[in-house]
């Protein structure tokens, strides 16, 4: 996340200098919330339970040095502690650290808090100001709010695994856990939002965000042509439903992702393929033509490519601009020459 704040940085700081986040949340959803608004620049104090800490810690291998690689992904920028809550004395210690914060984060199953002696009139009478976030699987109204929420099982739900995955293969989950991840962002914008109405009131506020909320949101533009329609969306691979070409294609020596938008640089890349004709097809000649016949376009893009070296086709597509990038892995994407400009891999003491 690009914030004023850099990592081993002294003489900057973030814009969330000086507020204070106490994280009682684990896994992911939750962690990631608290490590962007740490990567904002606020102090984030993680709690964990001493019988053996957050879930992620035992998700690996890898490990690196005994710490799993994922619960390093999600919990930099936090320092931390461990607390009983099931201890009467665990209890009365957050309740004297809770003042003390101006964010609480916390995932616990819906109405854990409440059950502990913090419900809306304590957090009222003894941190007024304090800005709550609760992240649950399905919300604290609905059929299913009582039920644990997990990420995989939310992409299940949600239609999302529908509409990834090949054409004609069964639904596929996303690579990383995006309900997971966009509910933790979800949630660091809300509460952002509450600390800038408490400077209007004065007082905090409880937000609720859920991983079943998220996930219907991220059906986007797909659940809107449902809507729309009335209709259900299927599969498109690599492709996209409404706009074509826009897709990955082979090279002569790897896969490029291809994303012509307009019809004006469908017009360019149909010159630069010395196909001109292309783009005074009928069938072809705008993007609504060309979502009724993408079989057709993407196969004559698809031989046509198949000539091509990677190196030469993004130079003169960018060049001409055209949206073009090459399909790399994980370690090729970490290893690019603009991940170090951009100073997103660094190498930090722990």
């Amino acid at each position: 996340m690009n914030s004023e704040a850099q990592v081993g940085t002294k003489t900057q700081e973030g814009a969330l200098a000086g507020f204070k986040v106490l994280d009682l949340s684990r896994v992911l959803a939750g962690p990631w919330c608290g490590q962007l608004l740490g990567d904002l620049g606020a102090e984030v104090i993680k709690v964990e339970s001493p019988s053996g800490g957050d879930d992620t810690r035992a998700w690996g291998p890898p490990f690196l040095e005994g710490e799993s690689a994922y619960f390093l992904g999600c919990n930099r920028n936090k320092q931390g502690v461990a607390i009983d809550f099931s201890s009467p004395d665990g209890k009365k210690l957050l309740a004297d650290l809770i003042p003390q914060f101006d964010v609480l984060i916390e995932n616990f199953k819906s109405g854990t808090l409440d059950k502990w002696g913090f419900d809306s009139a304590w957090f009222e009478k003894h941190a007024p100001k304090l800005v709550r976030c609760s992240i649950t699987g399905y919300g604290s109204s609905g059929t299913q709010s009582a039920l644990p929420g997990y990420d995989f099982i939310l992409q299940a739900e949600s239609g999302l695994m529908s509409i990834a995955g090949t054409v004609d293969g069964e639904p596929t989950k996303y690579g990383v856990a995006i309900v997971d991840l966009a509910t933790g962002m979800m949630a660091a914008n809300a509460i952002q939002a509450a600390l800038l109405a408490r400077y209007r009131t004065g007082k905090g506020q409880a937000v609720e965000v859920s991983l079943f909320d998220t996930s219907i949101a991220l059906l986007a533009n797909v659940g809107n042509s449902h809507l729309a329609t009335a209709k259900d969306s299927g599969r498109y691979g690599n492709g996209h439903p409404t706009i074509v070409p826009y897709t990955t294609y082979h090279c002569l020596d790897g896969m490029v992702a291809l994303a012509v938008g307009n019809d004006k640089q469908f017009a360019k890349l149909s010159q630069i393929l010395d196909h001109a004709e292309w783009a005074e097809d009928e069938r072809l000649k705008t993007n609504s033509a060309r979502v009724q016949n993408r079989h057709l376009i993407d196969g004559l893009i698809a031989e046509k490519l198949k000539s091509f070296s990677s190196n030469v086709l993004i130079d003169l597509c960018r060049s001409n601009g055209i949206p073009i990038g090459r399909v790399n892995t994980v370690k090729q994407a970490l290893a690019l020459e603009h991940t170090a400009d951009k100073n997103m891999v660094l190498e930090i003491a722990h």
